[in-house]
């Protein structure tokens, strides 16, 4: 092999897609002076030559010129008597330039620099990917699903880079087939046995922050702030926002008209209900919003211990607390308080309480076995004796006495 062909003799450097001809030729001339010093002792008077257009390379030694017998390293010195056998022209002291043959360096020797390259390439590609993604942490990034598992799925980008979706940083209403486009925010980059590891999320607020800063233009451009996002990922979502302009009104830009801007993002995170909200600074009036869209009567903040106690008509309840709870804790996470909601104690004792009224209290089969019995209202089911209440539902008798007394509080 009189000179080497890289598209040929190294048909592995076709796979490698991220990296630059330039660069990969940088990486051949280390890998062979690195081989050169091991082989002469120095690689200083060698030259490695790159034509990056063919894919050749030449390698050039330098050596002095001396007096015959006064040789003391053939690798940087050559006698005159040989010297004059490349050139006749050459004089005592000159430098002489010769070519060293791939073939002088022997068949071990060619397929070590072989592995050689494609693990110095393989190296420099995945530092690449890793420094890339790093910077993009944050950063909404689109893929194509190409596999799936149980517990995550494999997603690559445009790049052919391979991205992990954990199950857990997936929506619970996910559902992928191979080949299908999915995006998601870039949460985490690590080197795993020497290889990066792109973790991606959908459930990460960080996600739903990007959504609305492709969707609307005011948050994009810094007008419209930002303040705090909290989520229960597929289920609600609330997002405190604020501008410091006050010609724009952030709720409604952020919303869009009849929707329009929030609709997209909602439909993205698979009718995750989303509450926008204005941020304030005045603590009891932030609560009141976070709990939209329940009526609040009165509210005592305890700024100590970060608690605040919530008043509110019995038929508001259900609406601050919310579906699974949701409501209500995500306003808590919203606003850092700790919320207790309680039905307005200016209730007239005579009143009775529709039963439903304490689902935040009394789990939802316990009032459903109530109520088959025809015990819709609080009252109802104070009058019965609690042995009758046993007997007449397949409630325990524990159960039944932890009912009674949350109803007999509502009347004390």
């Amino acid at each position: 092999m009189d000179q080497i062909n890289l598209v040929e003799t190294f048909s592995e450097f076709k796979d490698f897609k991220n990296i630059d001809r330039e660069t990969m030729m940088r990486i051949l001339e280390d890998v062979f002076l690195h081989m050169l010093d091991k082989q002469y002792g120095t690689a200083d008077n060698f030259e490695i030559i790159v034509n990056i257009d063919k894919g050749d390379l030449e390698i050039w030694r330098m050596r002095e010129i001396v007096e015959d017998g006064e040789v003391e390293d053939e690798n940087l010195q050559i006698a005159y008597s040989e010297a004059i056998k490349i050139e006749p022209d050459f004089e005592l002291g000159e430098e002489v330039s010769e070519e060293i043959k791939l073939k002088d360096f022997g068949r071990r020797e060619i397929l070590t620099i072989r592995q050689n390259l494609i693990a110095k390439i393989q190296e420099y590609e995945k530092d690449n990917v890793y420094k890339k993604y790093k910077d993009k942490i944050g950063e909404i990034v689109t893929g194509e699903v190409y596999q799936i598992w149980k517990k995550e799925i494999l997603v690559l980008d445009d790049d052919y880079i391979e991205l992990i979706l954990p199950k857990s940083e997936q929506i619970p209403s996910d559902y992928y087939r191979k080949g299908d486009t999915i995006r998601a925010v870039v949460s985490k980059v690590d080197m795993h046995n020497n290889s990066p590891q792109i973790i991606l999320s959908r459930t990460s607020p960080v996600f739903l922050e990007r959504l609305f800063e492709q969707e609307v233009p005011e948050v994009y451009d810094g007008l419209i702030t930002i303040k705090n996002i909290v989520r229960v990922p597929g289920e609600r979502a609330k997002i405190a926002v604020e501008s410091y302009d006050d010609r724009i009104d952030p709720v409604g830009a952020c919303v869009g008209m009849k929707g329009s801007r929030i609709h997209g993002i909602v439909r993205e995170l698979k009718n995750e209900n989303i509450d926008v909200i204005n941020f304030t600074s005045n603590s009891s009036l932030f609560i009141q919003r976070a709990l939209s869209p329940a009526k609040i009567i009165n509210i005592n903040i305890d700024e100590a211990t970060r608690r605040a106690e919530v008043y509110m008509k019995p038929d508001q309840v259900s609406l601050a607390i919310g579906k699974g709870g949701f409501n209500i804790k995500l306003a808590g996470k919203l606003t850092g308080y700790e919320i207790d909601v309680y039905r307005d104690t200016d209730i007239d004792a005579d009143d009775d309480v529709d039963i439903g009224e304490f689902s935040d209290e009394i789990q939802e089969w316990i009032l459903d076995e109530l109520k088959a019995i025809g015990c819709d209202t609080a009252k109802s089911v104070l009058n019965l004796q609690v042995d009758d209440l046993v007997k007449r539902t397949d409630l325990e008798e524990e159960t039944i006495l932890e009912v009674v007394r949350i109803l007999k509080a509502e009347f004390e």
